[in-house]
């Protein structure tokens, strides 16, 4: 299980969630309302306060980049830092797998970063993050730059991972997806979480 105690920072009201390993939460909200700030929190990027568990783990008892492996995130806006994408993936069998997955072509490795769209990199983000093979993936607005038919190949992918037992915490502004996506929900208003049906 995911779980947040007492999770707080400045606008982000405490926060104690909970979410059972292989299964998709979703946080929705207004613009501004707190959504982000609670992702960055859970991944601890930003000074915080409180406590997030991972199973028997617990993020303060661990370095930073350990718990981020175990945790991974995936921001609405991506970072990229070489010039080439496939500079930005580890070595891995499942790497073509995933590029396939995200309706992006084996060749994009050779791409320069530069020539990508936001839909682009939004994709190749998310299977960057997948590559990796985090137990938890949180995922900011995943899918808000990508039509509806490569949003479908996402979801699809994203309910899989579930399905293989992976945990995933998805902030979307979408209705329609958090429906199609979600087991767990909640709510955030003025950086205070409660929990939604």
């Amino acid at each position: 299980m995911l779980r947040t105690e007492n999770l707080a920072r400045p606008w982000l009201e405490p926060v104690n969630i909970r979410l059972p390993e292989g299964r998709i939460g979703v946080v929705m909200g207004r613009s501004g309302s707190g959504k982000t700030l609670l992702a960055r929190a859970v991944v601890d990027l930003d000074p915080n306060g409180g406590e997030v568990w991972w199973k028997d783990v617990r993020r303060g008892a661990v370095p930073a980049p350990e718990w981020r492996r175990l945790v991974g995130y995936v921001p609405a806006e991506s970072g990229w830092w070489a010039d080439r994408v496939g500079e930005h993936f580890a070595d891995g069998a499942d790497v073509p797998e995933l590029l396939e997955a995200v309706a992006m072509p084996a060749d994009a490795l050779e791409w320069p970063v530069s020539r990508l769209s936001s839909g682009e990199r939004q994709r190749l983000a998310l299977a960057r993050a997948l590559a990796a093979r985090p137990e938890v993936l949180i995922l900011d607005e995943p899918t808000s730059a990508l039509d509806e038919a490569t949003k479908e190949c996402v979801e699809a992918l994203l309910l899989r991972k579930r399905g293989e037992g992976m945990t995933l915490l998805v902030i979307t502004h979408d209705p329609g997806q958090a429906e199609r996506l979600g087991d767990v929900f909640w709510r955030i208003e003025k950086g205070r979480v409660e929990e939604a049906s």
